[in-house]
């Protein structure tokens, strides 16, 4: 029996990030790498993936930044073939990177801005982590966790939101609901492969909308009405995917972890 802080050590372990260096993917990297991980950082815009994994090595953490576009196939295999060239193995895959460019509501969608969103959004996701499991699945060994969203648990309580902040995604919502059910097939899927993978929701994370007079009621709102009272922060992200990436949670699988401060109870 291990002790328990050995448990949660990522010590030795190769983590890939996706948009490992934005609003949710630079507290996961920094959790992870802070755990014990060596961290690829990748991403679209490598060189500010390369600053962001600067920045952690000069805290003396093992961090690099890569390119990735989920939009292209050959992207994601250059990708995997060159994190598992440097590093011989790939331990975790974070499933983080979400493309906002083609958002739309369901009354202003065209076909082209739904199949970009979702080449990025959704087959992207599943193609990265087609590639990966080539080498998670010859080792029997690995982790997968998918960001959702609570949007993957429920809809967008349309009253709260001002005019000012527009109509809600209609594909944001419906990739998110996508990550939970991509998460159960994986799981049970490549469970015999000793493959863990497994989903975090988080609740409302964005500072910025508070510093903003046109989103700061929709804050208001929203902390008013979520059972801890308050707005998410860096802490609150990393800690849930650092838990699922370690070895103290050797026996979930297909689950989604709820992150929300409890809006999801009501």
């Amino acid at each position: 029996m291990k002790h328990t802080k050995d448990l949660f050590s990522l010590e030795g372990k190769v983590a890939i990030v996706t948009g490992g260096r934005g609003l949710y993917g630079g507290p996961i990297s920094t959790g992870l790498c802070e755990m014990g991980a060596t961290v690829v950082i990748a991403s679209r815009n490598v060189m500010a993936c390369d600053a962001y994994a600067k920045k952690l090595r000069d805290q003396s953490y093992r961090a690099i930044g890569l390119p990735l576009d989920l939009s292209d196939d050959e992207s994601i295999k250059n990708l995997v073939k060159d994190v598992h060239k440097c590093y011989g193995k790939i331990d975790i895959l974070v499933n983080n990177a979400v493309d906002r460019q083609n958002m739309t509501s369901l009354q202003n969608a065209t076909r082209m801005k739904l199949q970009d969103s979702a080449s990025v959004n959704l087959n992207g996701q599943i193609l990265l982590s087609q590639a990966v499991l080539d080498y998670m699945i010859p080792a029997e060994s690995g982790c997968i966790i998918n960001i959702s969203s609570i949007r993957g648990l429920d809809s967008p309580h349309f009253p709260f939101y001002p005019e000012t902040m527009g109509d809600q995604a209609v594909n944001y919502t419906t990739e998110k609901w996508a990550m939970v059910g991509l998460t159960k097939y994986m799981a049970g899927r490549y469970g015999k492969h000793h493959i863990r993978v497994n989903c975090i929701a988080p609740g409302g994370f964005n500072p910025g909308l508070s510093d903003n007079p046109d989103t700061k009621k929709f804050v208001d709102t929203y902390i008013a009405n979520t059972p801890l009272g308050r707005w998410a922060n860096e802490d609150d992200i990393k800690g849930p995917v650092a838990f699922l990436a370690s070895e103290a949670a050797n026996y979930i699988t297909g689950a989604t972890l709820v992150m929300d401060g409890g809006w999801t109870i009501w």
